[in-house]
């Protein structure tokens, strides 16, 4: 459940730092471009943050099956 919460306010922070670049882009040409360019940096934003999520999820699972796990408790039996 922790892991869920994580990811949708992720998803919500990249949103709105995305709505927030395309308005400010939008802003120099009209209102209209505006709220265009907020609701398309919205989307944008999303994407990326699930992009980024899965991105990162494929990276972990390779470097475990390659080097093996990276767990504490291997270094803690010494």
């Amino acid at each position: 459940m922790k892991a869920r919460i994580k990811h949708v306010l992720r998803r919500a922070r990249y949103a709105a730092i995305g709505a927030a670049v395309g308005a400010a882009v939008g802003s120099v040409f009209s209102r209209n471009a505006a709220s265009t360019g907020g609701a398309i940096g919205a989307m944008v934003g999303a994407t990326v943050a699930d992009t980024q999520d899965t991105a990162t999820t494929y990276l972990d699972e390779a470097r475990e099956s390659e080097f093996g796990p990276f767990s504490s408790d291997q270094s803690n039996n010494n």
